[in-house]
């Protein structure tokens, strides 16, 4: 019997909801049928683009739109809570993009709507769910590279400073942390647990934002991770990660990796992974798995994981001394 496909809204029409639509043609039993934008022009013109048949001109529209059964929150960060929130109170389905929220605050209120209506949620940090990343996980799992005891992350790239830009505004949670430092808090968290301390330094722009820098964190047992991020600034993208017998190296792009460079008993081996499509229908399958297996939480993306995600970028911040006007 052919199980029919996750049916999937996508809400917002920006580069990465262009993003999620291409990657979900890579996943068979799931199906693009509708788009919400805050205007019916530029929900129209993201379906003629994607061949997607259902179109509404509003967020609300999309949330109860009753052939839906996920949706996809791709606003600016500062629209995750109320649009996540909408979604899980209309009973679809959720996966919001990283970050998941502003801060901590904002992630606790999400993840309780979503237990108390029994609706799966979920972060869309996608590189979890990548072959390479999967594979270091197994790898790290089976004692290659003997007990965990650092891990090295970067995600950093170099753009024009744009006053009026997303990135340069702090109205919308501007700058590297958020947008793209986050994958390696995330790293950091899924391999080594909740952070206890923090330590690190920014440097803030002309507009507000963290135009790069860097952190140190600390996790139970004396265990480190240190990543560099920012939007000024191009970095190598390697994800090392260290044990007492060897070491990891997710290969650059680490958040895009096809191979791994394993050093251990004296041997260094790489190891190709498979990679198909753009990578993000990988997100879109757990969130299938979710639907059908009648569960709220996935176990690879936990909200524990988010929460402690989301605590670290908070020590951080304070750290660099940076808010947002919304807090």
């Amino acid at each position: 019997m052919t199980t029919p496909p996750i049916r999937w809204g996508i809400l917002g029409t920006g580069r990465i909801a262009g993003v999620f639509a291409e990657g979900l043609k890579a996943q068979h039993d799931a199906k693009l049928v509708a788009v919400g934008s805050r205007t019916a022009a530029s929900a129209q013109r993201f379906a003629d683009k994607y061949a997607v048949p259902r179109v509404h001109a509003s967020y609300a529209d999309l949330a109860h739109d009753p052939e839906v059964d996920a949706i996809y929150v791709a606003t600016p960060h500062p629209g995750h809570m109320e649009e996540t929130l909408r979604c899980i109170d209309a009973g679809k389905a959720v996966l919001c993009e990283k970050p998941f929220a502003i801060n901590t605050a904002q992630a606790q209120i999400m993840i309780e709507a979503a237990q108390a209506a029994n609706v799966p949620l979920m972060e869309a940090m996608w590189t979890r769910f990548l072959p390479a990343v999967r594979k270091a996980v197994e790898l790290i799992e089976s004692g290659a590279i003997g007990e965990l005891r650092m891990i090295q992350s970067d995600f950093g790239f170099r753009t024009n400073v744009n006053p009026k830009g997303r990135l340069f505004d702090l109205n919308y949670g501007g700058g590297g942390l958020l947008d793209v430092g986050v994958y390696c808090v995330s790293l950091s968290v899924m391999l080594l647990g909740a952070v206890n301390s923090v330590a690190g330094l920014a440097d803030i722009g002309s507009t507000g934002v963290d135009e790069q820098g860097a952190a140190v964190m600390r996790f139970h047992g004396g265990k480190l991770a240190y990543f560099s991020t920012g939007v000024r600034t191009t970095t190598p993208m390697e994800a090392t990660i260290i044990g007492t017998e060897g070491s990891i190296r997710i290969n650059s792009p680490w958040f895009v990796a096809k191979s791994l460079t394993v050093i251990a008993n004296g041997k260094t081996e790489t190891i190709e992974v498979p990679f198909e499509g753009n990578g993000y229908h990988y997100e879109a399958a757990e969130i299938g798995r979710l639907i059908r297996e009648n569960r709220v939480e996935s176990d690879i993306m936990p909200w524990s994981d988010t929460i402690h995600t989301m605590q670290a970028m908070d020590r951080i911040r304070e750290q660099w001394g940076l808010r947002y006007p919304m807090e």
